[in-house]
């Protein structure tokens, strides 16, 4: 019987693991090395931290001392009878409670302002970091779960650091003032009080514990929910038209309701940890009435000391009580200081040099010289012995069926990446000896999946350069074809173009990003499938600004339709990872090997519609 009585205990406060989890816990981290890690983040509240500690110092004087005022109202004027010693007790008390609630209120303005300067510089710290991750980590984790960890979880750090903490001290110190006057009151009764404390620090040890592991449990399942969340209606279009709503419901169920399970374990830790401390409280509280009745009762005790031994005892046992409280409190934010720590222990894959060089405007000369490259966590090699050089000012196409490797190339062209193997060069610097801002500010990129940010059109087209003027985003509207299309939306450049640009066509949206890299005028340019998703008809318009965008700039087409890049200056074939020809267009058509082939089924899956203009037309 009592081990079954045990197994359901066990099973009541338990935390069910589960093994298909959306995302991961975090290891565990000693509270000693995360309050190590988070203590510099308090730097700019510091100084104010000494009057905290003063206040929650004084704070519980001035509670024994109107506790203190009830002795001496039941001794010398209620039992006596004597109204005389009133009138000033009762200015006393009024001045008491007007000097703590003037301290409160100090206490709680400066304990605020503490705590929120803490939260701005570390969640600050932590976007700051996050936004310096290489594109890899991105690509691994869920994004939803990173957000909440920057919300969520670092509100949670200042309890464990500074709101835990000033707690914990006050409780010290109302524990030291009113354990000494006890002990000036009656020693004797004082040590009976204090023989269950033992039993308070028990009963938190071993809850504590349970209570941590629930607490880690609710934190993770905030995560999976705020991932589950973020990718059902970041694609809520593709999740409606393919009538996926009940599974994606399934999913955010299943994740709720283990935080569901999660909270319960939690309620049920705490409901029964509850009355166990109440009961040792009581037990307390009655064997110091007992012997204190009995010594009133040999008239070795007044009535009034009785009742402000009674009254103080209570207010000795709240902070333990308290303080047991707090721990589980402590536990409960250290799960999430788990997580924050775990974010801000992410490196970049991509570092950069301490000795990294400053290049200014480059000429725009790219070289990849015995470039191989495999995805961290893969075994095949994505790129394998690449090399190709592209002059300043030219155009090499870069083509190849889907899965060859394009797109990897861009990525290392603008350093997300650094290959296992090889170098990638700008103008015969290794991509690893130069400033990786530098490096960015020479590449202007118009990418595969067009790119737009909720905000207005100028806000976007001024995304590619912070001090451009009002001028120069019309004049890059304009070098885009896009400043007609802009004239006619109904706030025309103060138009909201909605979360990824929704509210504008495929064909807009991309006009925009070539604007966008139009005011950027960087000496590289990396057009990564810009025609992809668009009809035959917009693919033909945005041909025009490409050409203008790609004039006296050394540009890489990545594409897999050749009919788009076929007067590039030269075209460098892949093939599994691998340059398998290289030439003009011509050329690789004579030769009749893989470009050969591709364009035969390009031609054969895409033709040209009717009253279109020649191909040469359309890219010269």
């Amino acid at each position: 019987m009592r081990r079954v009585s045990r197994h359901v205990l066990r099973r009541l406060l338990s935390v069910a693991d589960d093994p298909d989890a959306v995302v991961v816990a975090a290891p565990p981290v000693a509270p000693s090395e995360a309050f190590r890690r988070f203590w510099p983040y308090t730097r700019g509240g510091r100084r104010w931290l000494i009057p905290i500690l003063v206040f929650s110092m004084v704070s519980p004087v001035f509670d024994a001392a109107e506790i203190w005022l009830f002795k001496i109202v039941v001794d010398e004027v209620l039992v006596p009878r004597d109204l005389r010693p009133f009138l000033w007790i009762a200015l006393a008390y009024t001045g008491l409670i007007v000097c703590s609630g003037v301290l409160e209120f100090a206490d709680d303005v400066m304990s605020t302002w503490v705590g929120e300067r803490f939260l701005l510089a570390l969640r600050s710290d932590v976007f700051r970091h996050v936004q310096s991750l290489s594109l890899g980590f991105f690509e691994r984790r869920r994004l939803g779960d990173v957000l909440s960890r920057i919300t969520g979880d670092v509100d949670a750090v200042e309890t464990f650091l500074l709101s835990g903490v000033a707690n914990g001290l006050y409780h010290v110190m109302r524990l030291g003032v009113f354990l000494g006057l006890l002990f000036y009151l009656r020693w004797d009764l004082t040590l009976l009080s204090l023989v269950i404390v033992p039993l308070f620090w028990c009963a938190a040890r071993r809850f504590s514990r349970l209570i941590k592991a629930a607490s880690r449990e609710r934190r993770r399942r905030s995560g999976s929910i705020s991932a589950i969340t973020e990718e059902a209606l970041g694609n809520v279009a593709l999740v409606q038209a393919y009538n996926r709503q009940e599974s994606e419901e399934r999913r955010f169920a299943r994740e709720s309701v283990g935080k569901f399970r999660a909270a319960m374990a939690s309620a049920r830790i705490r409901a029964v940890y509850g009355p166990i401390v109440e009961i040792i409280e009581l037990t307390g509280a009655l064997a110091v009435m007992g012997l204190g009745t009995w010594k009133l009762a040999q008239g070795q005790l007044t009535l009034g000391e009785l009742l402000v031994f009674l009254a103080l005892l209570s207010r000795l046992y709240s902070p333990i009580r308290d303080l047991s409280h707090l721990t589980g409190t402590f536990y409960t934010a250290s799960a999430s200081a788990e997580r924050i720590i775990e974010l801000l222990d992410q490196r970049p894959q991509v570092a950069e040099a301490a000795d990294a060089r400053r290049i200014g405007r480059a000429r725009g000369e790219i070289e990849f010289r015995g470039v191989s490259f495999r995805y961290p966590g893969t075994s095949r090699w994505a790129l394998c012995d690449v090399s190709f050089r592209v002059t300043p000012g030219t155009t090499m196409a870069l083509v190849g069926a889907s899965g060859a490797g394009k797109s990897t190339v861009g990525k290392l062209q603008l350093r997300f990446y650094d290959p296992d193997q090889g170098a990638v060069l700008l103008d015969g610097t290794d991509l690893r000896d130069l400033r990786l801002s530098e490096l960015r500010a020479n590449v202007a990129v118009v990418l595969q999946e067009t790119l737009v940010f909720h905000g207005t059109v100028r806000e976007n087209i001024a995304y590619g350069r912070s001090d451009a003027t009002e001028a120069d985003i019309v004049a890059a509207a304009r070098a885009a074809d896009a400043h007609d299309f802009i004239r006619q939306l109904p706030d025309g450049y103060d138009t909201m173009v909605g979360q990824r640009g929704r509210t504008l066509s495929g064909g807009q949206a991309q006009r925009l990003a070539i604007a966008r890299a139009m005011i950027r005028d960087a000496p590289v340019l990396l057009l990564d499938e810009p025609t992809t998703g668009l009809d035959a008809r917009s693919g033909r318009r945005i041909m025009e600004p490409l050409r203008r965008l790609m004039a006296g700039r050394t540009t890489i087409v990545i594409s897999h339709n050749l009919l788009t890049v076929r007067d590039a200056t030269s075209t460098v074939v892949l093939d599994h990872g691998r340059v398998v020809e290289r030439g003009t267009h011509q050329d690789l058509l004579l030769r009749g090997g893989t470009y050969a082939r591709l364009h035969r089924l390009n031609a054969v899956t895409s033709p040209a519609p009717a009253g279109s203009p020649p191909v040469r037309e359309v890219l010269s």
